[in-house]
């Protein structure tokens, strides 16, 4: 999945605007401007488009994680690693660290998305690339995901 559609389901999902998203990129040092959110959120076809980087992505991701959970006692480890692609079972990892979700919570935006998994096969997502259990987080899965967190916390904030 490109890194521009997951930031542009991410805003859909979490109701932000360019502002907030921009205050997130700062919370993990990446100054980025308002201005450049809006050129990340345009589709490949539209004037203006600019690619988001792995790197922008994780900075994003991480700024998250900084924005609904504070400050980490150990900020390096949100420092990135070299050579560490950006796929989508990173990307699914690092939100559920974000929303502070546990299994329940993970299997219920599924199933709001329209998907069923087992326990078994959610915890394959986030096992270690060569884990003998290691299950790659397809697009398919990771669009599901979008599409049921932004029911899910509709319904938790109509609580």
């Amino acid at each position: 999945m490109l890194n521009n559609d997951i930031l542009r389901r991410l805003r859909y999902a979490l109701d932000m605007s360019g502002n907030t998203m921009s205050a997130i990129f700062k919370l993990s040092g990446h100054g980025i401007a308002p201005s450049e959110v809006s050129s990340i959120m345009k589709k490949e076809e539209e004037e203006g488009y600019r690619k988001c980087t792995d790197r922008e992505l994780e900075m994003f991701l991480d700024g998250l994680i900084i924005n609904y959970r504070g400050v980490p006692e150990n900020p390096e480890g949100l420092k990135h690693k070299p050579g560490g692609a950006m796929d989508n079972n990173v990307v699914l990892r690092k939100l559920r660290i974000a929303m502070d979700f546990r299994e329940s919570d993970m299997l219920e935006v599924f199933t709001f998305g329209g998907f069923e998994l087992s326990k078994h096969e959610l915890s394959a997502l986030f096992r270690k690339k060569g884990h003998k259990h290691f299950k790659p987080c397809g697009d398919q899965i990771l669009k599901r995901f979008f599409s049921g967190l932004a029911v899910y916390l509709k319904n938790r904030s109509g609580d």
